[in-house]
């Protein structure tokens, strides 16, 4: 029996129009072996990345893929934090805090980034946020292309106002809290920008813009927004996000799909065995990798000292290459 979430994921298939398929980069580059994917709570969640590194290591079994997953929650590109985050307890981590040590230590071929989310810290659009989000993504590029690795954009998943019905506030809300707060002169957290989607459009649409200079940049916030809009046509309560922002499955899948699609990797059913101990194996030398590298985020999981995860990510490698073995002898009896 296929599950739900497949039934939607291939309702998404049919849905998106060929200009989104077309919209892809060159191709997973020959010479990547090491992907290092950097990112906030979504990345860090990490399914789509579950989901790509799957098929990569089953469709490309001889060329060793090594696929790192440091997504940061909270994590800003941009460098900005609204007033009063996480109840006041931390600013947001700004990416260029660990960036260095991360490179110097990763030494990735190719380096994959999703940012955006944010970046606009849930506030309605400015051009002073917006000019920190694009020059933080351009020293990004910089110093990644300066140690020798290729960089991919993608640009950030929808954010969805629906499930937080009563806890956005207007642009009208907005101005009239800061004018207030200023004034008494404090600053509060206030909840997100009922039209924070928008904001994130414009960020998509600066990153897609840059192929024209050379970049190679993914779209799944295009994609993603449509399928939601298509999805919700016959369905006005369906959702990607419970809280507008943390996607499910679904949202990973199609997240995946895009990369997948950009990639010119075919769709490949992968034994969910197969997925799971990807997985577990992600999870693994994320939180290693984290703690080895360090960052300024509190309430992280410690990982395992990096050469003791490492030895045990070689385990599970050859546990996946069994699986999926296995896996591929059951459908061809």
């Amino acid at each position: 029996m296929i599950r739900p979430q497949v039934l939607v994921v291939l309702a998404f298939c049919s849905i998106l129009s060929s200009e989104f398929c077309r919209a892809a980069t060159d191709g997973l580059p020959s010479n990547a072996r090491r992907i290092v994917f950097l990112g906030d709570s979504i990345t860090h969640g990490g399914e789509y990345v579950d989901y790509i590194e799957a098929q990569l290591l089953t469709r490309f079994p001889d060329r060793d893929f090594e696929i790192v997953d440091i997504g940061l929650p909270s994590e800003t590109v941009s460098g900005l934090s609204e007033p009063g985050h996480a109840g006041g307890a931390f600013p947001r981590p700004n990416l260029h805090e660990r960036l260095d040590r991360a490179l110097e230590k990763l030494k990735p071929d190719l380096v994959v980034a999703c940012y955006g989310m944010n970046d606009g810290i849930y506030y309605p659009f400015s051009q002073e946020r917006f000019a920190a989000f694009t020059n933080g993504i351009v020293r990004l590029r910089e110093k990644v292309i300066a140690r020798g690795a290729g960089i991919i954009h993608v640009t950030p998943p929808v954010f969805d106002s629906m499930p937080l019905k009563g806890k956005t506030r207007s642009a009208a809300e907005f101005e009239k809290l800061n004018a207030a707060s200023q004034s008494a002169g404090t600053q509060k957290q206030s909840w997100p920008f009922e039209g924070y989607d928008g904001v994130l459009e414009k960020y998509s649409e600066w990153l897609i813009a840059q192929r024209k200079n050379g970049w190679s940049v993914i779209d799944v916030h295009g994609p993603m927004k449509k399928f939601l809009a298509q999805m919700r046509s016959s369905n006005p309560d369906f959702k990607l996000a419970g809280d507008g922002v943390h996607i499910d499955d679904t949202g990973h899948r199609l997240m995946a799909k895009q990369i997948a699609l950009a990639w010119n990797l075919p769709d490949l059913n992968v034994p969910a065995p197969v997925v799971g101990l990807v997985r577990k194996r992600r999870k693994l030398l994320s939180d290693a990798w984290l703690t080895e590298i360090g960052h300024l985020r509190p309430g992280m999981t410690r990982g395992l000292p990096i050469n003791e995860a490492l030895e045990q990510a070689v385990v599970l490698k050859e546990q996946i290459r069994k699986q999926f073995s296995r896996g591929q002898s059951a459908t061809t009896k």
